[in-house]
């Protein structure tokens, strides 16, 4: 693997790591279809979490929780709605109770130190 794909598993294990502590129940890891990838799918209580991660080594280009723009929102909302007709109505029959949330992980790596990492609710 890749130091690109390497980094971005390790941000998907650290997300993972933090929204299990939060309460939440890991659904699946990096669900793919044609037109894209959801990388945590989650239960927090009645409502289904999309959590799109991003992780970054401090100082790079770009801070992880800007990187939901409008158009990726968009994708987001797709690849859910797609989920959720492909997975959770097959099993259950009818949609989460709560709803359906689009969360942020941003994971920001150090040079030296331990991650950072923030979770955004409702992002999109």
């Amino acid at each position: 693997m890749n130091d690109r794909g390497a980094l971005g598993r390790y941000g998907e294990d650290l997300a993972a790591r933090r929204l299990r502590e939060t309460g939440m129940a890991i659904l699946e890891r990096n669900w793919r279809c044609q037109t894209g990838e959801i990388d945590i799918i989650a239960r927090h209580v009645d409502t289904l979490v999309i959590c799109e991660v991003k992780t970054r080594r401090a100082g790079s280009y770009e801070h992880p929780m800007a990187a939901v723009t409008p158009r990726k929102a968009e994708r987001l909302r797709r690849l859910a709605a797609r989920w959720l007709s492909e997975r959770w109505l097959v099993r259950y029959g009818r949609p989460p109770t709560g709803g359906v949330r689009i969360d942020l992980v941003g994971v920001v790596l150090p040079q030296r130190g331990a991650p950072v990492v923030e979770h955004a609710q409702g992002v999109a």
